[in-house]
């Protein structure tokens, strides 16, 4: 599928790893796999109980005394698919797509972030021809969910002091520092209680959604923060219980779509003069729904039932109507 595009030997590499699942959490095989690649060529390898690789292949005759350098990545990829995709991306690897502009997934993520890395990485090391120091790829696991391979590295042996990341959002731009995350778990207190009123179900969706890191200052709606605004004015208008909300997939993901489930019960106006709106009752709740292809609120009467998956945060229309990373 990728065969015809430069420079080729990445290109090889990383098809050849996207048809292996290597979603965080689930990167056995696709390390497995990188354990192969050196011992293949007759590399120094060594691989820890986290799934962090470490391939070494030493200077190049001429560079020997040149400082030694690391080249790092992360195996482990954000799986995410669209409403309706049956794929198990714990096991099956990706349909890739392609056109003259965009390399994609067919209904999934496409694990660009951080496989081209892994590709980059393995197609130096599998080419003879390029003078080089010694080299020490190292490529670690579960990244996209709190860097975690990282964290269990044991890096006694790595000679290198200079190091490449090869994690980055922007072709021919070296950047110097990293970004940071943190996780937080909040604990609201619950009482459930019996109510009377009507079950409504409110969608935001239609969102384009991006990386918490990359897109965060672009301006992008949060699904979930919506919502939450959402239901602040309908509180201000009507008494109304909440039975569920929920929304985003990923920690590193901006929410595309969210939902919530209320119950509420339909106010009656208050008598007024012929002419005169009551200016303390609001009018009853009353269901509608957008029908414009961007992003949209939806309020509908309806049974409570399993939430939908919420589309791909991280996915791109290519022409005309897929979807890519």
């Amino acid at each position: 599928m990728l065969e015809h595009l430069e420079p080729k030997a990445v290109f090889h590499w990383f098809e050849a790893l996207c048809a292996l699942p290597h979603g965080s959490g689930n990167t056995r095989a696709v390390a497995d796999w990188c354990v192969d690649f050196a011992k293949e060529r007759g590399l120094a390898c060594r691989r820890d109980a986290h799934d962090n690789v470490i391939i070494v292949k030493e200077a190049a005759p001429g560079y020997e005394t040149a400082p030694t350098l690391i080249l790092q990545g992360h195996l482990d990829m954000v799986c995410e698919k669209v409403p309706g995709c049956g794929k198990d991306m714990a096991k099956e690897g990706l349909d890739l797509r392609c056109d003259e502009d965009w390399v994609w997934a067919e209904g999934t993520t496409l694990g660009g972030d951080d496989g081209i890395a892994v590709a980059t990485a393995l197609a130096i090391l599998d080419d003879d021809s390029l003078p080089h120091p010694r080299l020490e790829v190292l490529i670690t696991a579960d990244e996209e969910i709190g860097m975690l391979g990282a964290e269990g590295l044991d890096a006694s042996d790595l000679q290198g002091r200079q190091l490449l990341n090869l994690d980055s959002e922007s072709e021919g731009i070296f950047t110097v520092g990293c970004a940071g995350g943190n996780r937080t778990h909040c604990v609201l207190p619950l009482r459930r209680e019996p109510y009377e009123g009507g079950v409504w179900r409110l969608t935001v969706s239609g969102l384009r959604g991006g990386h918490s890191g990359e897109c965060i200052g672009l301006g992008r709606g949060n699904a979930s923060m919506l919502l939450g605004r959402l239901l602040g004015e309908i509180a201000g208008k009507t008494e109304l219980r909440l039975i569920l909300a929920q929304g985003g997939l990923k920690d590193n993901a901006i929410p595309s779509q969210a939902e919530a489930e209320i119950a509420a019960r339909r106010r009656r106006r208050s008598p007024s003069p012929p002419g005169r709106s009551s200016p303390t009752s609001p009018p009853p709740l009353r269901p509608s729904s957008a029908t414009s292809t961007g992003p949209r609120t939806r309020m509908s009467p309806s049974p409570p039932s399993p939430a939908s998956p919420a589309s791909s945060p991280w996915m791109r229309p290519p022409p005309p109507a897929a979807s890519a990373s």
